[in-house]
């Protein structure tokens, strides 16, 4: 409501209309408009698509879908901090990951991402108060023992980038490996893709994807699935490739 109070006012609204408009006292409106503005470009809330519909720079979808699926893995939000925090912990062994992580935030939200070195892992994070606007995936606890649904509004963004949102997640809980099989006596080594995660809802919104993109699966246990066929790991190679 803020952020619409402050857009009208910016379209030159006086601080009366904007009031009658939102249906506010004007002395709110005044401390948001007046007493208390935000300077262009300055703060999270300028880049908040959910808040702000005339965002002067938008969150590119692609980014956002590839985003997604990084949290869904290895993403936790702190929402109980002053200033809510947004954390992904990438593994030493990739630092192409660690460096797509970072830009994939700054696209989607992020004016600062700060890497904080762990034992073994690096947290990229962000601080931002409207990153719970663009995760609502977020809550106490694990997110195997919670649901994990898509709202409304990000199924559309996932459905015209499954292949962005299918390589954040195989970035976080997947892998592509060489597997080898013996048959007769001889060896044959082909690459596998495995995707490995507790939530059965996450696993879910991973085949649904792969649907999306006509891309074959199997589940080889109850937590593990697993792209196989040649065709399906060519196609997917063109959408996610091996973590660098």
């Amino acid at each position: 409501m803020r952020a619409r109070a402050r857009a009208l006012r910016a379209r030159g609204q006086n601080i009366h209309s904007v009031a009658r408009s939102l249906a506010l006292p004007y002395s709110t409106v005044w401390h948001w408009c007046v007493d208390r503005p935000e300077r262009a470009g300055v703060g999270t809330e300028l880049r908040c698509f959910r808040c702000r519909p005339d965002v002067d720079n938008p969150t590119d979808p692609a980014a956002y879908a590839y985003l997604l699926g990084l949290y869904l893995g290895d993403g936790h939000l702190v929402t109980t901090a002053r200033v809510p925090v947004l954390r992904i912990y990438c593994s030493n062994d990739w630092p192409g990951l660690i460096e797509a992580c970072d830009v994939a935030m700054r696209a989607v939200l992020a004016s600062k991402v700060q890497r904080v070195q762990k034992q073994g892992c690096v947290g990229v994070q962000s601080y931002g108060l409207h990153w719970p606007c663009l995760l609502p995936q977020h809550g106490p606890g694990r997110k195997h023992d919670r649901p994990i649904v898509l709202a409304d509004w990000q199924r559309p963004i996932i459905e015209q980038h499954p292949g962005y949102f299918l390589r954040g997640l195989f970035h976080s809980d997947g892998c592509r490996i060489a597997n080898r099989v013996t048959v007769r006596g001889k060896e044959y080594v082909y690459p596998r893709y495995m995707f490995v995660n507790e939530s059965t809802d996450i696993m879910g919104l991973c085949q649904w994807s792969l649907d999306l993109l006509g891309i074959s699966w199997r589940m080889n246990r109850r937590n593990s699935l697993s792209v196989a066929r040649r065709d399906a790991v060519a196609a997917l190679d063109r959408h996610v490739g091996p973590k660098s």
